[in-house]
């Protein structure tokens, strides 16, 4: 899968991802909320590394572009179903790299652009191999509207970040509150996996996670980047 997104500065450049490499627990609030979102090996404890988890390269969706909740989950029968939007911060690398210093990490990063990561949480609770498939079915990763440089994102530990669901306000945190920084989280992921060009990072949701339903318009908005909008459609 691949998608074409605009850079700030005008050019449009082709992204397609080897490997989507998503962060757990990266925000103390969320974790905090872990009783409410109810999925295995999501704990209230703070985690001593980075939390990873993949998404496979088939969630992507650009703007405006529906997020389809699958017919199939229905055949369950689980008792609450329940698909959640997540909204994040993400990384797009710019070249192959591996064992990075946390001094090095921006330089191997192209830009910076908004995330949701949508959460099947009944697969996530009941899969025995865990968050793979809860994480990974089709369009589960609006991604967009634009890619910003290091260059022009200013301080990306001080961006705020919002999610709205059909207008209201669910999600509203500051880069800030990462438990680990984009610096440790480049470093940290390098030395795990070599990293590729168009390769994305998504690093860790706010608090405030929560359903999507059929006809929802779902945006997640960070400062210095802009507005990724999608709606919901019911397969």
């Amino acid at each position: 899968m691949s998608i074409t997104l605009p850079m700030s500065s005008g050019e449009t450049v082709e992204i397609k991802p080897g490997k989507i490499v998503c962060l757990g627990l990266n925000y103390l609030e969320h974790i905090k909320e872990s009783q409410s979102v109810n999925v295995q090996n999501f704990t209230d404890a703070i985690p001593e590394e980075p939390v990873l988890f993949p998404k496979t390269p088939n969630v992507i969706i650009g703007p405006e572009e529906s997020v389809v909740l699958p017919a199939f989950l229905k055949e369950y029968k689980f008792e609450d179903l329940r698909t959640d939007y997540e909204g994040e911060l993400a990384i797009i690398i710019k070249d192959r790299c591996k064992n990075l210093s946390e001094e090095e990490a921006m330089d191997h990063i192209l830009g910076f652009t908004c995330f949701n990561d949508v959460s099947q949480r009944n697969l996530q609770r009941s899969d025995k191999s865990g968050w793979y498939r809860g994480k990974s079915l089709d369009t589960f990763g609006p991604i967009g509207p634009v890619i910003v440089p290091p260059a022009a994102i200013g301080d990306v530990q001080q961006l705020k970040i919002e999610t709205r669901l059909n207008g209201k306000v669910v999600q509203q945190s500051n880069t800030e509150h990462m438990i680990f920084k984009i610096p440790k989280i480049m470093a940290f992921i390098s030395k795990n996996f070599t990293l590729e060009p168009g390769d994305i990072i998504s690093t860790g949701t706010p608090s405030g996670v929560g359903p999507l339903a059929d006809g929802d318009v779902v945006e997640v908005e960070i400062e210095n980047i802009g507005t990724l909008r999608n709606t919901v459609t019911a397969e």
